[in-house]
């Protein structure tokens, strides 16, 4: 099986990859040992669902040279393409979509006695709990826990809400004993929570925000291990909720806080449902209560209608906010959004420019925060050896998510084991990473 995408599409493939394991299939992570393949699919934007089209487009190459016997796709791009899929890839044996995860044993099976052509859509509803069955892509000493599914925000350049539905929280006790299961069966050593908007959690199931409490609970169960909070949408981040990331020890010292843009104009025509004096607010409040903050954001370049000006407030801002992790995207056009109709699209080279620009500020930016780091220690989670040098380990800091941010290179004249907790003093920096000396 092969996921494409971000975390939250990670996550379910881990469960799709359960239900078949559950029914009695041997599951691979390498395609040429399977008889079926499947992959799930992201179009998030355009590069995402051009990644998607060109990995399907090899399986069914595969296919025709014998190499696998049955395709199934999964995910976002079958949910948004439903039929124009089933006409169009015809090599293609099945397409599932987000609301079927639950049903692709079944698929499995009728696929293997014969059938052909099969689309397995549904409402976008499906919200795996505790019980689901999963196998993990992620390594042994990390995992992500998808606390809601759906959104309801409606930002006028995003297609989520139109394919994975309304926003749906998973009952606190379900994600706890998830929680539990993950530090005590699995030994996790830090349990990521993710969704569309993790602020938002609980107000749909209990009519009021809980994710500060799902925090705290979940803190108090780690112990000296990490929890860490992603998605974090700023309309919804609460005193509570700054307040329990202050004061809990094993919830990372990290808030990723997706901005978009900083000017009035263009989060108004975004429908971000916020506002500048808004976002600058909560930066200055968790730069002054949470001293060692490590905030992350991510922003556009070239919505409809930015002008020249409205993009060096956007870099103005880069420039004041510093921000310790920053990811990059130029707009992405997509019809069935309301910004598609957007007027005045901007060109893709004056896009190219401005995401080269920002790009470089940051770039500096980011170097010169990491040169602050030198000589100081740092507890590193260990991700892995490097394979050259046995010496030389990776892994990462409390300021450094899995798979999106940094690393810290760890020089070590003993073992350290994966999962490991480790002292690590800063002898160099680079752009982006640390490097350091375990103690």
């Amino acid at each position: 099986m092969l996921s494409l995408g971000c975390a939250r599409n990670l996550v379910d493939a881990e469960v799709i990859l359960g239900y078949l394991k559950e029914a009695g299939f041997t599951v691979s992570f390498e395609i040429a040992q399977a008889d079926v393949a499947i992959v799930n699919t992201c179009c998030f934007i355009r590069e995402a669902e051009e990644e998607s089209i060109d990995v399907i487009l090899k399986l069914c190459r595969l296919k025709e040279e014998g190499k696998i016997t049955r395709i199934i796709v999964c995910g976002c791009l079958a949910q948004r393409y439903k039929r124009e899929l089933l006409n169009e890839l015809k090599e293609v044996d099945a397409f599932v979509g987000v609301g079927g995860i639950d049903k692709i044993a079944a698929v499995v099976k009728q696929l293997l006695n014969g059938r052909r052509s099969l689309g397995v859509f549904g409402r976008p509803e499906f919200l795996y709990t505790h019980r689901s069955p999963r196998i993990f892509f992620t390594p042994g000493h990390f995992a992500y826990v998808k606390i809601s599914e759906g959104c309801n925000h409606r930002c006028s350049y995003c297609i989520i809400p139109t394919l994975r539905g309304k926003y749906r929280s998973r009952p606190m006790d379900s994600i706890l004993k998830e929680g539990e299961a993950l530090l005590n069966k699995r030994l996790v050593s830090e349990i990521n929570l993710i969704g569309q908007d993790t602020t938002m959690y609980g107000q749909d199931l209990y009519a009021q925000n809980r994710i500060a409490e799902l925090l705290a609970k979940l803190a108090g169960k780690a112990k000296a291990r990490w929890v860490r909070l992603l998605y974090a949408h700023p309309k919804h981040f609460s005193q509570k909720l700054m307040s329990v990331i202050r004061d809990e020890p094993s919830i990372c010292k990290y808030i990723d806080l997706p901005i978009q843009h900083i000017n009035d104009k263009i989060l108004e025509k975004m429908n971000r449902r916020t506002s500048r004096k808004e976002i600058l607010s909560l930066i200055e409040r968790a730069r002054k209560e949470i001293p060692e903050i490590a905030i992350r954001t991510t922003l556009i370049v070239g919505f409809p209608g930015e002008t020249d000006k409205q993009f060096r407030e956007l870099l103005d801002f880069i420039r004041d906010a510093k921000f310790e992790r920053l990811g990059l995207f130029k707009y992405s056009r997509q019809a069935d959004t309301l910004a598609y109709d957007f007027g005045r699209q901007v060109p893709e080279k004056i896009k190219q420019s401005r995401y080269d620009e920002a790009l470089s500020l940051q770039q500096d930016i980011s170097t010169k925060i990491n040169q602050g780091f030198l000589g100081r220690e740092l507890r590193v989670l260990i991700d892995e050896q490097d394979t050259q040098d046995k010496g030389l380990f990776l892994g990462r800091s409390e300021a450094d998510a899995p798979e999106v941010d940094g690393c810290v290179y760890v020089h070590s004249k003993k073992r350290l084991k994966t999962g490991d907790f480790v002292q690590v003093k800063i002898i160099d920096t680079l752009e982006y990473d640390l490097v350091g000396e375990a103690l």
